[in-house]
């Protein structure tokens, strides 16, 4: 093995060192990023709670019936098929 090659080598395995070392430290980071996002998720939540907590109970209003979107009662039925193309045919309407 020349110098050369054995230069090559070391220069070969130092690169794949720095980038296995780069991984560690970068995966570090990454670490201590989503450590940080997640304590502060858990403070907001304790304050949310202990908020929620001091907050005098609210009674929930009832939930007052309306019509669907149609304006029809739900008891109603649709005029027949026949009945609707006809209301449509003497609208003006090509169907």
């Amino acid at each position: 093995m020349t110098k050369e090659d054995r230069e090559r080598a070391e220069a070969r395995f130092n690169r794949t060192a720095r980038a296995a070392n780069d991984a560690k430290t970068g995966k570090a980071d990454r670490d201590a990023a989503a450590k940080a996002v997640i304590d502060n998720m858990a403070k907001l939540k304790a304050l949310r709670l202990a908020r929620e907590a001091a907050e005098p109970t609210r009674s929930i209003p009832a939930v007052k019936k309306t019509r669907d979107k149609s304006g029809k009662k739900s008891g109603e039925k649709a005029p027949a098929l026949a009945d609707w193309l006809a209301s449509q045919q003497s609208g003006g309407r090509r169907t």
